[in-house]
């Protein structure tokens, strides 16, 4: 069991490091390093498969004073290879915690360094780009630590979908819920089997996507990434949705192929990384950003209508709009940096997001995406 107060080390492959105080698991983790913008939803990105791979650094300073709790949960268990933190509440004040942030990271053997100073590790990784680091509670070695961070793969070129990824198909059946749907039975099954029937393939999906969908009238089963294409079809589908997932789309080269036998035979909508995976189908590229886009405060421009909405991200790379020539449209681009956030293919009924319009924490400006999903469905394709 960790204890606060024992030390912990973060060294950045390019030896910079920083020394804080462990509040999770005792141990060590390599990862690539990058900074949340978030201010709320720490246990969301927790709990986020897409962060497979990764030491989170929260931006915001006071992390852990609401706790953790058993419905603000992502997947069924943190996938975050550590947790970065300026200042860590270890005493939650919210009636619905049922423990404290720490005692959750420790159950669950992610090891979490507070007391850095998370701007200056921020400003380094915005300058520099994203870094592969290492977080330990048991080393301070700084050379020994750095040696064996450089021994270790960097997340291109990795298929991160299979470690995160469903075993076997399953029925998703919970819709969205508020504090006066607090009672889990009441939510139980909010589908509907009469709606859109949608497979969803789990790259690593979100729960909070799987709930958006149930309340814009689908019937959900979520399949694992590897399922082939026509073995989908036998289902019948109305429509398939390309899930969000950790790293790298390139290796994902399965999926890529089965997105290109499903295309033009079902209409299909993807997030994130299922996002850049129908860039990679249609013959596009992909790249790797500096730092990535992770927070809820990214303003992307939808092209068709000039309207501009706050969006919740999270990812490292982006697809090259250059490389898809007349085989899509660009509907949205973020302002901050002009990438590609979103693409409607041309002659096919087909499109995609490189944002989160489920917003688990984050802006519900996109929620609409799911309504023009079924709606798109609805009409046949």
């Amino acid at each position: 069991m960790a204890t606060r107060n024992r030390k912990a080390w973060l060294v950045l492959e390019d030896g910079v490091a920083f020394e804080g105080t462990s509040f999770g698991a005792e141990g060590e983790r390599i990862g690539e390093v990058v900074f949340n913008t978030s201010m709320t939803g720490y246990q969301e990105i927790l709990t986020d498969p897409s962060y497979q791979g990764q030491i989170v650094v929260m931006t915001y300073p006071e992390i852990g004073n609401y706790g953790v709790n058993p419905e603000d949960v992502e997947s069924w268990r943190p996938f975050v290879e550590g947790f970065v933190v300026k200042h860590y509440n270890p005493i939650p004040s919210n009636f619905r915690a049922r423990q404290s942030l720490g005692k959750y990271l420790d159950k669950n053997r992610i090891p979490a360094i507070e007391g850095i100073d998370t701007r200056a590790l921020t400003r380094h990784l915005r300058d520099q780009g994203a870094k592969m680091g290492i977080l330990s509670t048991s080393h301070g070695d700084k050379r020994q630590l750095l040696k064996k961070l450089r021994a270790a793969p960097n997340l291109v070129g990795r298929d991160l979908v299979k470690a995160v990824t469903c075993k076997k198909p399953y029925r998703w059946r919970e819709g969205t819920w508020s504090l006066n749907l607090s009672d889990r039975s009441d939510r139980s099954d909010r589908s509907d089997k009469r709606g859109c029937k949608v497979v969803a393939y789990d790259f690593g999906i979100k729960r909070n996507i799987l709930r958006n969908l149930v309340d814009a009238g689908c019937d959900v089963m979520v399949v694992p990434a590897s399922m082939p294409a026509a073995e989908v079809l036998k289902r019948n589908p109305a429509g398939v949705f390309l899930s969000n997932g950790p790293g790298d789309p390139e290796p994902v080269s399965y999926a890529v192929e089965t997105i290109r036998r499903l295309l033009g035979k079902v209409p299909i909508f993807g997030i994130c990384l299922g996002h850049q995976l129908l860039g990679l189908a249609l013959g596009g590229k992909t790249y790797k950003l500096k730092f990535g886009h992770h927070g809820g405060n990214q303003p992307v421009q939808d092209l068709t209508t000039g309207k501009v909405e706050i969006t919740a991200q999270n990812h490292g790379f982006a697809v090259d709009t250059d490389s898809l020539r007349d085989k899509a449209e660009l509907t949205h681009i973020n302002l901050n940096d002009r990438t590609v956030e979103g693409l409607r293919l041309t002659g096919v009924p087909a499109f995609s997001v490189q944002y989160h319009p489920e917003a688990s924490p984050g802006p519900h400006d996109a929620h609409y995406l799911f309504e023009r999903f079924v709606e798109l469905m609805k009409e046949g394709g």
